[in-house]
Formats: structure tokens, C-alpha cells, sequence
């Protein structure tokens, strides 16, 4: 599978015009995607998932749970086949397993391999071997796991699965939803009890998943902090999942209409699990426009259908103890403030440093480039906004965004061009696939002003 983002750019431009209107739907939700290929492959018998997200992240999952032989296959009607092996029936794989820019399922497959006895070597395009794995390649080495890579714990990375895996109990020194499954995931082939403690929660599908398949876990809180437990070595068994939309990738469109004058959209079947809802509460407190109907269960998820309408954005201080909750929506976030009126102040999100690109700097110098006032911080950004003048925003823009082969990046920087007299150019949309395939198509048929930009 050739990446797209390896292909020659594809710069675009987003201009102000009409306001957003309509009703569309997002891709299946990123983390429960890579998550319910990973448990169908480790379940005895077939699994059928329907609303998988298509991008390239997951599907360089699928191909990697094939690598390991495993059955993950498309049908005609959409939804997706998986035929599982077992726990602990991994086969090793032929060939490298090119992860292209899938933080999430690199982490992942790390922690299955970990507690198999095979050797599986990981690389990924140039932005992942970019990302340290450190914070995986401690716990799972206590584990008895071998790690052999570039320095840093960069990619390329071999990894040598355990012949014998020990159970651990592992507090999380950062608050990662990745390091804690991986943990989890290792923890399924290996006997006795595997415990996570996190001091901050963060979000939960593993656990949910790892229920929804047969597997006892537990989660309780006491004074360390959210203690999951794990008992190694079950039989899963094949569980169908029907995979709610992306919040993270709902936030793009309803942040669009937020600051677009006149718009009003609805974006329908959004996961709202609530370690997910950080952004969400967020605009609220900004005086954000957002009503929440539908409410419903999807594949053991809370979702709802979501309309934003313009708002007069203010200015707040984020919470910081609401990072994990919000952690890949903060770009986003950054847009909305710049169309706010006065200062937000984030602090909190130093894991923004060590994402797809350092988002922090890179977001500090797309809104500085647009005409932003900010000021970058270690862990943060303060934001003094433009607030709104009478015929919209007051934000020029018109300069040229850097992406670093960072989708989140990119659609941000896109979403502030819809507001800006000058708009905004991107120098690469093709990154984009890897989370949200359609995101251009979707946000032209709500009335963006979005098209390819020529020299």
C-alpha cells in the first residue's frame, strides 16, 4: 500500500464564502477502528465490523494483523470481515511491518508482539521513525520483551516478543491512552494479573473492547489514581462492532461552523464517549452554540448527533487535568481561539510535542504566520483571539501553512482559512487520509469555499 502522503503534494487553499450549511457524517472513530481489528484478530472465530474508518492508519492495521495471520477483509457491503487467531496464536511475520504514520497501531502492535515469542520488525513513513517509543518500550520490556532500534527508540525498531511474558503492574508516568492498551494488550498472553494504573484517565475503548470480546477486567479508583486490571491468557470470543463517528474528527467540521458567520450544521452519529468529550465541554464553556440529540448505544458506545451554529466566541482558561480528554483535538482548539475574543490559555498539553509533529510549535507558527497573537509555552499556548468584527472574524491570514505531514495540522489550518479575509493556504492534503478520508469532499458539500491550490 503506497501512501499517500508520499505522492507529490497536493496544496489547497480554504477561503471565506458562504456559510456552512447541512448534515453529514463523519468516519468511524480512529481508536475504536485499530482497536476492533487488533481484538477480532485475537479472537477465536469471525468478527464482523461495520463503520470502520477506511484511512491509511488503520489500514496499515489490518495489514499488519494479517502479517501475523490473521483474516481482515472488505465486503461488497462495506463492512469489514475479521477471521482471529487466538491470544497467543500470532504467527511471525515475513516481512517488515511498515506502519506508515499510525502512532496508534505501531504502540499497539508493539504490546501483541511483545508477549508472543516471535521477532516482528516495525518502521514507518519519515514522521513516525520521528516519534520516540520509549514510553512503550520500558513497561514491555519488564514484560521480557527485547527492544533493538535506532537511538531514542525510533524507528525502524525490532522487537523481540517474550518467551515466557510476565504479568506487571505498571503506574503510567504520562497519561497515554496507547501506552496503557499496549500494556493491556501484552498482558492478554501472559499469565496471572496485568495492572495499569493511570493517575489521570484516559480514554477507555480498550477496556470496553476487551469486555465487549469475553475477557475479565476490572477498573476501580483509589488514592493512586484508575487502577485497571487484567486477567491473562482468556479466550476471546468473536464480538460484532458497529464503530461510532469520530469526535476527533466531528470536531473539524462543527469548529468551521462555530466561527463562520451564519452557518449551521449537524454532524450525526458522534461518539460521545465522556473521556472523549474534552473539546466539547471546552467550546461550551467559550459560549460555543452546540445541542447534543439522539442520544443513543453504538457498538457499546454513547453517541449523539451534534449542530453547531456561529457563536461569539470568549476566551477561557482550559482546564488542564482535561487534557487526556482532549488530546488530539487541541489544534482545533487553537483555531477556535483565534476567532474568540480575548486570551484562552492552555496549559497541560506538553503531549502535543511528541504527536505526528510537534503540534504546539507547529500550530504556534501557523497562527503567528495568520496574524494571531500567541505566546508558546513549554506545556501550552496563550491565545489572544480576534474575536469576531461585524462582518465575521477578524483574522487576516493569507499566509501559507507548513503541515510536517501532520493531518491534524493540515484540516486546522483549513478550518481557519474558512474564516479568514485572506484565507489560508496548505502546502499537503494527502496526509489527511490517515484519519479522515473525504474531509475536503465533506467540507465543500457543506459550503466551504476549499479547492486545490495552484503556484
Amino acid at each position: 500500500m503506497t501512501a499517500s502522503h508520499s505522492a507529490a503534494p497536493r496544496p489547497h487553499q480554504a477561503l471565506p464564502g458562504k456559510p456552512l450549511a447541512g448534515k453529514a457524517s463523519v468516519p468511524g472513530d480512529k481508536s475504536i477502528s485499530h482497536r476492533a481489528l487488533i481484538f477480532g484478530a485475537l479472537a477465536v472465530g469471525e468478527t464482523r465490523v461495520s463503520g470502520l474508518l477506511e484511512g491509511e492508519d488503520v489500514l496499515r492495521t489490518a495489514a499488519a494483523m494479517r502479517a501475523m495471520g490473521a483474516e481482515a477483509e472488505r465486503l461488497p457491503d462495506g463492512s469489514w470481515r475479521v477471521r482471529g487467531v487466538g491470544v497467543g496464536g500470532f504467527a511471525e511475520p515475513a516481512d517488515v511491518l511498515d506502519m506508515g504514520n499510525a502512532g496508534t497501531g505501531a504502540r499497539l502492535v508493539m504490546g501483541l508482539v511483545a508477549s508472543h515469542a516471535m521477532t516482528a520488525i516495525f518502521t514507518g513513513d519519515a514522521s513516525l521513525r520521528r516519534r520516540p517509543m520509549g514510553r512503550v518500550i520500558e513497561p514491555l520490556s519488564l514484560m521480557g520483551a527485547r527492544f533493538i532500534g535506532r537511538s531514542g527508540g525510533r524507528l525502524p525498531l525490532a522487537v523481540v516478543g517474550a518467551q515466557q511474558p510476565l504479568p506487571i503492574s505498571y503506574t503510567l508516568p504520562v497519561a497515554s491512552a496507547q501506552v496503557k492498551s499496549a500494556l493491556l494488550l501484552a498482558g492478554l498472553n501472559a499469565p496471572g494479573i496485568t495492572s495499569v494504573i493511570e493517575p489521570e484517565p484516559t480514554r477507555d475503548h480498550t477496556e470496553n473492547l476487551l469486555r465487549h470480546f469475553g475477557a475479565k477486567v476490572e477498573v476501580h479508583d483509589d488514592e493512586r489514581g484508575r487502577v485497571i486490571t487484567l486477567a491473562g491468557q482468556p479466550e476471546l470470543r468473536p464480538a460484532d462492532i458497529d464503530v461510532p463517528g469520530d469526535p476527533s474528527s466531528a470536531a473539524f467540521p462543527l469548529v468551521a461552523a462555530l466561527i463562520v458567520p451564519g452557518s449551521e450544521i449537524t454532524i450525526t452519529g458522534v461518539g460521545m464517549n465522556p473521556l472523549r468529550t474534552g473539546l466539547f465541554d471546552t467550546l461550551l464553556d467559550m459560549g460555543a452554540d452546540l445541542t447534543f440529540s439522539n442520544r443513543r448505544e453504538q457498538g457499546g458506545e454513547p453517541v449523539a448527533d451534534i449542530t453547531a451554529r456561529h457563536s461569539r466566541l470568549k476566551g477561557i482558561t482550559v482546564p488542564p487535568e482535561r487534557a487526556p480528554s482532549m488530546i488530539d483535538e487541541y489544534p482545533i482548539l487553537f483555531v477556535a481561539a483565534a476567532c474568540a475574543e480575548g486570551k484562552t490559555i492552555v496549559r497541560g498539553a506538553k503531549e502535543l510535542r511528541v504527536k505526528e509533529s510537534d503540534r504546539l510549535a507547529a500550530m504556534a507558527r501557523a497562527l503567528a504566520a495568520n496574524g494571531v497573537a500567541l505566546e508558546e509555552l513549554e506545556d501550552g499556548l496563550i491565545i489572544t483571539g480576534n474575536g469576531q468584527a461585524p462582518q465575521g472574524s477578524a483574522l487576516v491570514g493569507g499566509a501559507s501553512v507548513a503541515t510536517e505531514l501532520d493531518h491534524r495540522i493540515a484540516m486546522s489550518a483549513l478550518v481557519l482559512g474558512l474564516a479568514a479575509k485572506n484565507g489560508v493556504a496548505v502546502d499537503d492534503v494527502g496526509m489527511i487520509d490517515t484519519s479522515f478520508p473525504g474531509f475536503v469532499a465533506l467540507i465543500q458539500g457543506l459550503g466551504g469555499n476549499l479547492t486545490p491550490k495552484t503556484a
